[in-house]
Parts: structure tokens; C-alpha cells; sequence
């Protein structure tokens, strides 16, 4: 399975490049189905029966199936239950982590989790969290292992932490949240698929870890988490700060889920 987002594709650095409906957006569709291609490539090269493609970014509704590698399947669209690992559940024996990126709160290309610009930073059981490491946790639940993860250099530093023993491909270098040195799309597509084909020694599902989880997500305005606390179960800890305990991590992202979507609803033009 591979869990495809956009701020870390091949060349992405602004907002510009991932907001659907834009010229550039346009142009970096190509560049995003080119990276999943060759990362299908790669899996498949490595002993790969099936790659399923979930969609994980914005719209969900980037990728162009018209060009999409003949081996993969894509699932497209939003309001999945389980969001960005949507089919982790489904038997699959891996996950790649495509076009990640670092967390709300640190620096790296286009840094955010889940909200682009409203959450100021997520912590998993104490730990500053990426989607990354969120998601990560979410496949441990169901006994898959992360294969890969690219995106830029600080999304594969990231990667370290939560996954060790995840091989990664860096298809830039972070300057600045907006400005990244680049490689061209020849280069990554070569590394991301060398890089898939050795990631697949590791496919091979593992004993599913269940525990409970806390998560707790920080906005950058009061009435954010005033929105948020209103769900049952979540808490205001801080001024613009909420928690929540789940049983497992499934039951964590889904309420996490439900605190994004509130808080994102409560926010208002201008003054957010």
C-alpha cells in the first residue's frame, strides 16, 4: 500500500503547488503521479502482487488515474474512515509513506499536520508528532510494517524516529518552509524506485500492537480549542490546547479526525 501526499512530491515548495484548481497544482500532478509511479515500480520489481494507492492529500482527488502505473489501484476521494491509511486494514503486507512531510510546529517544506496552518503542534503519548509518526503508529495497530518514506531531508530525518528501519528517499532539501533545493524528477523517480525494490525484503506483516493512545493538539487561537473540546471526550489541557485518550489507535485518529474537522469549521475569515 502506498499513502500518497503532495507537500513532499518531487519539486513541491509552496502553497501554490498543492491547492487544487491552480495552474501549478496542475503541473505538480504530474510530478506526484511520477513519484508513485516509480515507487510502483519499485515494489513491484520487489516481489509486489498488488499496490494499492490511497490518496492522502487535500481534495484526495490529485493523482491522474489516466496515468497511472498499469500494476497499481487507486483509492480516490475523501471522507475515508481511516483517512490517510485508508486500506491499511485490508491484508496488505506494507505501507509507504509518499510526499510526507514534517510536523505542524517544526521546520520543513510546507510543515503541518492535518491543518496547514491552524495547529501549532500534535503530540502522540507525549511525543511531538508528524503525520508520519501518527500514521505509523495506526499501521503498527494493524501489524503493517512502513517500507519507505520520501519527501524532504527533514521528513526522512523524521522518519528515523518512528520507523528505523523504513528506507528513505530525500527528493529535496529544505531552505525554508517555501524554498527547497530540488532534484529533478529523472533523479528521484531512479532512487524511489531503487529504493522500493530493496524496501520490499521488509513487506511482511507483523503482530498487530493494540494499546491505548493519547493525542494532544495545540491550535494557534483559543476559540479553536474551545470548538474542539466540545466533542465528548476531549479536553481543554491549555488556553489553545485539547487532549483525549482512545482505547487504541484506530479510535485516536478517528477522534482526531472529528477535533480537525470542528476546530476547521470554527475558524473565521481574516482572524481565522
Amino acid at each position: 500500500m502506498i499513502s500518497a501526499d503532495m507537500e513532499g512530491a518531487t519539486g513541491v515548495t509552496w502553497t501554490g503547488d498543492v491547492v487544487p484548481g491552480t495552474e501549478q497544482w496542475q503541473r505538480f500532478r504530474r510530478l506526484f503521479t511520477a513519484d508513485v509511479n516509480a515507487c510502483v515500480t519499485g515494489l513491484v520489481a520487489g516481489g509486489a502482487e498488488q499496490v494499492l494507492v490511497n490518496e492522502a492529500h487535500s481534495s484526495q482527488r490529485n493523482l491522474l488515474l489516466e496515468d497511472l502505473h498499469d500494476a497499481a489501484r487507486l483509492l480516490t476521494g475523501r471522507h475515508k474512515p481511516l483517512s490517510m491509511m485508508q486500506g491499511v486494514d485490508s491484508d496488505v503486507d506494507g505501507v509507504v509513506f509518499l510526499g510526507y512531510h514534517t510536523a505542524a510546529g517544526t521546520r520543513g517544506v510546507l510543515a503541518h499536520t492535518y491543518m496547514e496552518n491552524s495547529i501549532t503542534g500534535v503530540w502522540l503519548d507525549g511525543v511531538l508528532a508528524s503525520e508520519g509518526r501518527l500514521n505509523a503508529a495506526l499501521a503498527a495497530e494493524h501489524g503493517v510494517p512502513v517500507l519507505l518514506v520520501t519527501g524532504d531531508d527533514l521528513t526522512c530525518a523524521d522518519a528515523a524516529t518512528y520507523a528505523a528501519s523504513a528506507w528513505t528517499v530525500a527528493v529535496k532539501e529544505c531552505v525554508s518552509r517555501y524554498a527547497a533545493v530540488c532534484l529533478p524528477p529523472a533523479v528521484t523517480s531512479s532512487q524511489i524506485t531503487a529504493a522500493s525494490t530493496a524496501a520490499m525484503a521488509s513487506a511482511g506483516r507483523a503482530e498487530a500492537v493494540v494499546a491505548p493512545h493519547r493525542i494532544e493538539v495545540e491550535f494557534d487561537a483559543s476559540h479553536l480549542a474551545e470548538a474542539a473540546a466540545i466533542v465528548p471526550t476531549v479536553e481543554l489541557v491549555g488556553v489553545q490546547r485539547v487532549g483525549f485518550d482512545a482505547t487504541s489507535m484506530t479510535a485516536a485518529m478517528k477522534a482526531f479526525k472529528v477535533v480537525t474537522h470542528i476546530a476547521g469549521a470554527a475558524m473565521e475569515d481574516v482572524y481565522g
